[in-house]
């Protein structure tokens, strides 16, 4: 939903009606992840998208339909020989797609949501995307390639399905039915923000973990990664320009004033004149990094990179990367060696940064670091796809 925040929050704001596809579920090589959003507005306009051109036009339809009708569907799409070109995932996948009726009267704490997620504070939303095991309903033209998904309305004497409840650190707002329900989800719901997670739980009526009458989605929107670029060179200006375009949180920090300005890294959410190594300890010690901040040490000069990096690969990073030369990675490792790291320590780090991808310009590098970081988190090898076999997509 960040995706298509702002025109969501416009036509909220206004009292109108939207028409709200979310992907709840994915298997295979689906492609787009659980939280992608797509929109229809009373207008007829459709923003976002749920699986990149695939079955949109199915989704614009049962988007439209669910506004008149005002129920919620849960809707799967797959692929079949036969239906593949037709409204079928063309990729091999399927998607779980949820799509429901959104306005002030159908979500009244969206309000409280747009504060949160534009202020970086964490908020979970919990939808109750289906209550019985029937088969799923059948949108426009589309095929149904498994029956036993769960429907959108069948089998739930209590009214569950399209309940929300919203859960913040330090309250709920909404309802699911019933205290019971309420206290578990709420509490497992905390679990995945903390993480970042965004997926599907299941429960009982009664929010039994064993049960699994009821479906729910779980939307977690935390602040968003941080990615922290240290060395005010023309390289660090096309690394925050993807690192911001990747969806980080982007800091560029050099200790000499007259290279770290805003306006020689207009892409950075800010700009830090400090010495590398003291900000950095500094914001560990602040808990303003965690396990997906990501740090690319573009320095190349050892009074800046030793100490700096002797302190960030004691941390529980995402990634960790430092520009140079192999004469100077060869250096750097001596001297962090020396410093008294270990061999398990220096391994995490990645020097010298970005994959092989015969990059020369500030730009090209740029995609070669990101490519890299893109690898370390989902486990990709960095090979050509058209090379390998097996699913293209990775698990983290």
């Amino acid at each position: 939903m960040r995706e298509v925040l702002d025109d969501l929050e416009r036509w909220w704001r206004a009292g109108e009606a939207v028409g709200m596809a979310t992907v709840v579920a994915t298997w295979r090589s689906a492609p787009r992840p659980a939280g992608a959003t797509m929109l229809v507005g009373a207008d007829g306009t459709a923003v976002g998208s749920v699986s990149g051109g695939c079955v949109e036009g199915a989704v614009y339809e049962l988007a439209a339909s669910v506004v008149a009708a005002g129920a919620p569907v849960l809707q799967r799409y797959g692929v079949s020989d036969d239906d593949a070109f037709a409204v079928g995932l063309t990729c091999g996948g399927i998607l779980d797609v949820y799509v429901e009726k959104i306005d002030p009267a159908t979500f009244p704490e969206f309000g409280g949501v747009i504060e949160a997620i534009r202020s970086s504070t964490p908020v979970a939303v919990i939808t109750c995307v289906a209550a019985s095991k029937a088969s799923v309903a059948l949108a426009p033209g589309g095929p149904v390639i498994e029956t036993d998904a769960p429907a959108a309305a069948a089998g739930d004497p209590a009214g569950r399905l399209g309940r929300r409840l919203v859960v913040y650190e330090d309250r709920v707002e909404g309802t699911l039915g019933g205290d019971r329900i309420d206290d578990a989800v709420a509490d497992d719901a905390r679990g995945m923000l903390a993480n970042g997670r965004t997926g599907t739980l299941k429960y009982g009526y009664e929010g039994q973990r064993r049960g699994d009458e009821l479906t729910l989605f779980v939307a977690s929107y935390h602040a968003p990664p941080r990615m922290i670029v240290f060395g005010a060179i023309d390289f660090a200006a096309a690394v925050a320009r993807i690192g911001a375009f990747l969806g980080y949180r982007v800091t560029v920090c050099d200790a000499r004033p007259v290279f770290a300005t805003k306006r020689r890294f207009p892409d950075a959410h800010e700009v830090i004149v400090a010495w590398p190594h003291r900000y950095l300890a500094a914001e560990a010690d602040a808990g303003r990094l965690d396990n997906r901040t990501v740090v690319c040490v573009l320095t190349h000069d050892p009074k800046f990179d030793a100490p700096l990096l002797e302190v960030a690969l004691r941390l529980p990073l995402a990634y960790i990367g430092a520009m140079g030369s192999r004469r100077t990675h060869d250096d750097r490792i001596k001297r962090l060696r020396d410093s008294g790291l270990t061999e398990a320590e220096l391994a995490r780090l990645a020097s010298p940064v970005g994959l092989d991808l015969g990059a020369r310009t500030p730009e090209e590098t740029a995609v070669s670091v990101a490519a890299e970081i893109i690898s370390a988190q989902w486990g990709g090898s960095g090979e050509h796809l058209s090379t390998m076999g097996g699913s293209i997509h990775h698990d983290t």
